[in-house]
Order: structure tokens, then sequence, then C-alpha cells
């Protein structure tokens, strides 16, 4: 998303793509105009959240090969003030702030022979909210109109931390309950099957037929041994008396 356009200085609104001419007077003394181009865009809004890394996009086009002579500078401004504190310097080599609110905070992440100029904010906080402006120079190519991002830094909501655990959940546990839900279908699909052999009396393979038979066998047994113990008892008991 491009920013929101400037003011010139004539007083005319300038979108964040502008041409400006140069003036070059030739050996007839004759004044001729040669357009020089510079496109400069940033994205101008970004929300960001306290602690977590921000990331402040700033692209350009020029008509001029990128040379050493090519700068760039960041700038900040609080809410409702006027005054502008310097944060950023690029030239042949990066120079982040050493001093003040974004002090040790500001890192490059851009690529000149790319046409990326932006900047990334380490540990943001509320006080970072305002507006920041992205200057490029390619000389000749000279762009006047300054693009601005207005940044937002917020604390991350309940309702957002919820669903970032939610879904870590989600892509945690959902491979576990898929395979806890089919042993548990497996599971009840063979217990409901032998019951419904239970219930319709299917024949018993061999082998369980061998188990009843000696089971019952050793019951028979078990209760003419009790009966003949019995018997043995009774005699005793009538040849004393």
């Amino acid at each position: 998303m491009e920013g929101p356009g400037r003011i010139g200085r004539n007083g005319d609104s300038l979108p964040d793509k502008a041409i400006f001419k140069k003036r070059h007077i030739d050996m007839k003394g004759q004044s001729v105009h040669v357009v020089l181009s510079l496109e400069i865009k940033v994205d101008g809004h970004v929300r960001g959240y306290v602690g977590e890394k921000i990331k402040l996009k700033c692209t350009f086009k020029s008509t001029s090969s990128v040379t050493d002579k090519l700068t760039i500078d960041w700038t900040y401004r609080t809410p409702g003030s006027s005054r502008t504190e310097s944060i950023f310097h690029y030239q042949s080599f990066q120079y982040p702030t050493t001093a003040g609110t974004f002090r040790d905070r500001i890192s490059w992440v851009g690529d000149v022979y790319k046409g990326d100029a932006s900047i990334s904010i380490s540990n943001p906080t509320i006080k970072d909210n305002g507006t920041f402006s992205c200057a490029v120079k390619n000389p000749p190519d000279v762009h006047h109109n300054i693009p601005v991002t207005e940044l937002t830094v917020t604390e991350r909501g309940f309702g957002t931390m919820l669903s970032s655990v939610a879904l870590l959940s989600i892509l945690v546990f959902l491979p576990s309950a898929v395979v806890v839900v089919l042993l548990l279908v497996r599971m009840a699909r063979k217990s409901a099957g032998l019951k419904k052999r239970s219930k319709s009396g299917y024949k018993k393979s061999s082998i369980e037929v061998s188990d009843d038979t000696d089971q019952e066998e050793g019951d028979d047994c078990m209760a003419r041994l009790c009966v003949r113990c019995a018997e043995c008892l009774d005699s005793d008991y009538e040849e004393t008396y």
C-alpha cells in the first residue's frame, strides 16, 4: 500500500510517485528542462505488536545507476509534534542511530542494488508510535516529495494469542486424535462383532469345543469324587453305631 500524497511547494497535492525537472543552460543561453524521475514507495500504515520486530518497507526506482553517492535517510516524528529525529542514514554503508529512542534498535534490511531501502525496529513499544519518513537521493536524481509511514504499535490481544495457541494445538494434537479415534472405532467394531456372534449362537471352533469338553469332564469327575467321599463317611458312621 502506498503512502498518502504530500503537499508540494506551490500548495498542490503530490502523489508518492513524483517526477521532478532539473534545469540546464546550454551554450546558446537557452534554458531546457531535463526530466529526472525517482519513485519512492512505502506502506502508508503499518501495524505492529509490542516486542515483535517490525519491518518498515521502502522501495525506490531511479533513472540513474546506483553509485556511492546514493543516500538514504529515515526520520521519525512523534504524534502531534513537528520535531523530527534522524534514526538511520545510509551512504555506501548503514549508520543506524546510536542515541535517542531507537538506540541500538534499528537494523538495515534493504539492498540498494535491488531498489530496497527498508529497515526494521527491534523490541518495539507503544512509545514508538508515530510517523516515519524515507528519503532517497541518487544524484542526479533527487526526490523532494518524501512519503511517510504511520506506525501503530499495540499489545497483542488475548484473542490473538488464543487463536495462535489454538492453531498450534490443532497442528500438534490433530494427528494423535485421528489415530485414537481410529483405534476406538476398530475396538468398537470388534466388540460389536463378538456380541453379535454370541447372540446368534455361532458354531465354536474345534479348539473352543475341546476346551469346553475338558472343563465339563473335570466338573463331572469332581462331582463323582465328592459323592464317593460322602458315601464313605456315611458307611463309617453306620459301622460305629
